[in-house]
Formats: C-alpha cells, structure tokens, sequence
C-alpha cells in the first residue's frame, strides 16, 4: 500500500536567476533547505505559489526530473497541472508521473468552466491515463469553478485516482467539515491558502497543508504542537507569523514576498519573479522587513 500524503508540503518558490533564466541549483538548494526545517511528508511543484502559470513546458520538465533526482525517494512530489483543456491536462499529468511525481494537483478547467459533468468527466479522463493519486485542487478564487462537498465526494467515490482534495474555498474550514461528512474515509483533506487557517482545519480533519516555502520551519513547529496535543503553543506560533501570512496572501505579491524572504535566510540567490508576477517595491521591502521582525528567530526543525 502507498504511503499517503500529509502534513506540511510546501509549495516550492521556482528561483529564477536574475537574467529571468530558472535555477535548477537553487530549486535543489531550497528542497534541501526545507527538508531539514522538517518538511518530510513532500513538496509541491507548480503551484500559485511556484508561478506555475510562467513556466514553459519544457523548463517544468527540467525542473520536476531534477527535483526527483535529488530526493532520491527521501520525500515525494506532488505536480500541479493547470492545463485549461481536458487533453493538454492528460497529456500533462502522464507526463509528470513519467517523470516521477508520487502525484498530482490538479486544477478544474478555469478558462470555459463546466458544470458538475464536466468536471466529473475531466478528472476521469485524467485518472484513466495516471496510476498515481489525483489531488483536486477546489480554489474557486482562482478559478471561479464551485465544487461543492457533494461533487469531490461523489468524485472520490466515483473516480479512481481521486484521493486527496486541496481545499481553498473560503470559508475554507466549514468546508473541510461538510466535505468530510459527504466523503467519509474516500479523500484526504489539505489545506492551502498559505495556512491562514491552518489550525481550525487540522481540527476539523484536514491531514495536511500546503503553504508556501518561505516559513516552513514556523508551519512545522505548529503542526507538530497540534499532533501533539500543545494548543498553546501552536497557536503562539500561529500568532507570531499572522502578519506575514497574511500579507503574503496578497495576490501577485507574495511569491516576491516569498523569495525575498529566503534570499534574506540566504537560500536564494535571487528574488527574480517573472511577469505578471510582481515584484515588492521600495516600501514593500520595508513592510517585510518589520513583517519578518514579529515572526522572530526560526522556530527548531520539526523531525
């Protein structure tokens, strides 16, 4: 039986060197970086927070077979596809697990929306080519799509691959409770949104989050403090980092945000971000700056 998904898995930053070029080194610097600050159930490639949507075809096939590479099968890859056709979506996703993700986030149709059939029709159709589990990633600010507890049950019963639902659909935990008493044991729940809600969604039974890679050591400290029973501290820690979180939340901003965080804990060399991607201005680099101030020292790696 497959080992499943959980806890923190960071969406990994794609560094760019500063010509605009992707930095295969650097995404392998900062994979090692994270895994000992306690990312050990995976990472996620591709993502919002990846700027996924500035990568070419190609440049996601170096990256992704490096990234295999170089764990080696210490941790897993989940690959997340935003193909906007249901062909391009299959062909996508046969080729990230060709090239070794353990599985797949993939985001509903977003350009022609389509109804309940039609997405039960796209994620079949990628789930008949794919033998690793499909992540559905529900994020209708993004998307615009609406995916109701009922329809990721139905898809979890219905679609083989479906396993794990990625939800971040404001409010994000009434929705983990409604989808969890539509689906039963059939999906695994994360959490997204750069973890705001972290901590209400773990209570309610998300097995998982998958914020962004510039505070993993904060994020690991709280999820092992909720596994363990210390609300307190969890909590604390949550406390602590709000600020940032939330600013980093900021659509179009925060993936700046992010790598000129890990540029400053030395990690990155660069804090290139490609258009439209924007880049924090003057004041902003202030702003985080006093942001990063609250958060403190890093909390201990969580092992």
């Amino acid at each position: 039986m497959r080992k499943r998904f959980q806890g923190v898995t960071p969406i990994l930053v794609t560094p760019f060197k500063d010509d605009g070029k992707v930095a295969v080194a650097g995404l392998l610097r900062l994979v090692d970086h994270l895994y000992v600050q306690g990312a050990l159930g995976g990472f996620g490639v591709f993502g919002n927070a990846g700027e996924g949507y500035t990568l070419l075809p190609s440049e996601k096939r170096r990256l992704l077979d490096a990234l295999v590479r170089h764990l080696d099968g210490r941790a897993p890859v989940i690959a997340g596809v935003g193909a906007t056709g249901t062909e391009a979506a299959v062909e996508a996703c046969k080729e990230a697990e060709g090239l070794g993700a353990a599985g797949l986030m993939v985001l509903p149709p977003y350009y022609l929306r389509p109804d309940a059939d039609g997405l039960l029709f796209f994620y079949s159709a990628i789930s008949d080519a794919v033998g690793i589990p499909i992540m559905v990633q529900d994020a209708p600010l993004l998307t615009q799509v609406a995916m109701p507890p009922t329809l990721l049950a139905r898809m979890a019963r219905e679609i083989e691959h479906v396993e794990y639902a990625k939800i971040e659909a404001p409010p994000t935990a009434p929705k983990i409770t409604t989808t969890l008493e539509a689906a039963g044991d059939t999906l695994t729940l994360f959490g997204g949104l750069n973890g705001q809600f972290m901590i209400e969604e773990w209570q309610r039974g998300s097995r998982g989050t998958m914020p962004g890679s510039d505070l993993v050591s904060v994020y690991c400290s709280i999820w092992s403090a909720l596994e363990n029973g210390e609300f307190d501290s969890a909590w604390s820690a949550f406390q602590r980092a709000l600020p940032l979180i939330r600013y980093e939340l900021q659509p179009g901003l925060g993936v700046s945000a992010m790598k000129h965080n890990l540029v400053h804990a030395g990690v990155l060399e660069s804090a290139m971000v490609r258009h439209p991607t924007r880049s924090l201005d003057e004041y902003g680099l202030r702003e985080l700056d006093a942001l990063r101030s609250l958060v403190g020292s890093n909390s201990p790696p969580c092992r």
